[in-house]
């Protein structure tokens, strides 16, 4: 196969003959390509991609190697060995671990882009998230404290993890992966059980946490018969792919799919206007547009709430809006809150311009099931920025820029 013919199949990747939807094959996992010969003035309106959520019949389409784009769940880590660590996995408010929120596979046509992937995580505490409302505005020498953070992982082609050739259904990860967390199944596992030295957690905050919620009669066991353990637990190539975590409080997992928001253009009629909710679109609430549209100030944040919700009534259940073109703009839900581009900061690795990529939307909420009161996590858009030139920097994981702005 010539080259050109392979870096081809790789950036035009869709991965989903695992779960067998034929009947579905208009959907595909996002995997976003570049689009350079667009128009300027047309493609903020014109190439944005919608991401929907959908349940994966087989959960090994969401593994590292296929590279997914997937919502809830543990991450499929694209870099498994050198992940972020320190501080940057836990909310710098409250000093939690992270929970993972979703990541979205965005290769570029450039060779150290061949594989790209864009990790967001987020506390679950809406105390920390409104605090994160006034540190996002702060700027150097001052240093915000986030409860919300992105991480951009890229991998040229030929790299120690897969294969240069574009993955099949039944491959298997190969190479090392470090051990992640038997709690969260997310961070890298740091800390031992003093007991049983069996399990691994990535914060004494976590370890506390299993050894409340059920690790002791396992901890016994394995004390009984480590040897068992050390020759069927090896972490290295695929072995812990599929690992089960013991955290029960991890948002439901799903692969995200991918539409072109034009397919949608023509297809909202007049009576789904009332009906476009931030819910699917036979669930909806009136309630929580009432009580979302008495919260916002002025004529302005109420004007654009309109504007916001006539364009995401196209497609009410997306929970994902992505634009490759550099001169993108999110579609803000509210005037007020909104950074300008003074706001907008130089990436922190190559002191180069940040861009919009995508954002995310309230929707997700009711996928993951979370409840509607004052103090549960809510949202009106997540929105983040990334290097515009996707620099190369020694650290594997470069954290980006999210701004929030709260309904």
């Amino acid at each position: 196969m010539a080259s050109g013919d392979a870096l081809g199949n790789l950036k035009g990747l869709r991965i989903t003959s695992l779960d067998g939807d034929d009947e579905e094959e208009r959907e595909q996992e996002i995997a976003i390509d570049e689009d350079d010969d667009d128009d300027e003035d047309e493609e903020a309106e014109d190439s944005v991609i919608l991401g929907f959520l959908k349940k994966p019949k087989n959960p090994r389409s969401l593994l590292r190697h296929l590279f997914p784009s997937k919502a809830g769940g543990v991450p499929a880590w694209l870099d498994p060995v050198n992940l972020p660590s320190g501080r940057s996995c836990l909310c710098d408010i409250c000093g939690e671990p992270l929970q993972f929120v979703l990541q979205v596979y965005a290769p570029e046509d450039k060779e150290c882009t061949f594989h790209r992937t864009l990790f967001v995580f987020m506390c679950t505490s809406m105390d920390c998230l409104r605090r994160d409302q006034h540190e996002q505005w702060k700027r150097p020498p001052h240093k915000p404290s986030r409860s919300v953070k992105v991480f951009r992982c890229q991998l040229p082609r030929h790299n120690a993890f897969y294969s240069s050739e574009p993955p099949k259904k039944d491959d298997k990860a190969s190479g090392t992966a470090v051990a992640l967390c038997n709690w969260c199944g997310t961070w890298k596992g740091t800390k031992h059980c003093s007991s049983c030295r069996r399990a691994i957690y990535c914060s004494e905050k976590h370890r506390v946490k299993h050894c409340n919620f059920g690790h002791e009669p396992d901890c016994k066991r394995v004390r009984i018969s480590s040897q068992s353990y050390d020759s069927s637990h090896d972490n290295s190539g695929a072995a812990m792919e599929l690992q089960k975590v013991a955290c029960n409080t991890l948002w439901p997992e799903y692969k995200i799919i991918q539409e072109d928001e034009s397919a949608y253009d023509t297809q909202m009629s007049e009576d789904n206007v009332c009906g476009s909710s931030l819910v699917p679109r036979n669930r909806t609430d009136e309630s929580i547009m009432s009580s979302l549209l008495e919260a916002f100030e002025g004529d302005g944040d109420r004007k654009s709430w309109a504007s916001f919700e006539e364009r995401i009534g196209m497609a009410p259940e997306q929970i994902l809006r992505y634009c490759s073109s550099t001169c993108a703009k999110p579609l803000w839900p509210m005037s007020s809150g909104q950074p300008s581009k003074a706001d907008i900061p130089k990436c922190r690795y190559c002191n180069g311009s940040l861009r919009f990529e995508f954002q995310i939307l309230p929707q997700l909420l009711y996928y993951f099931h979370v409840r509607n009161d004052i103090n549960s996590l809510d949202w009106a858009t997540v929105v983040v920025y990334t290097c515009e030139a996707s620099c190369e920097a020694s650290v594997a994981y470069k954290e980006e820029l999210v701004w929030v702005q709260l309904s």
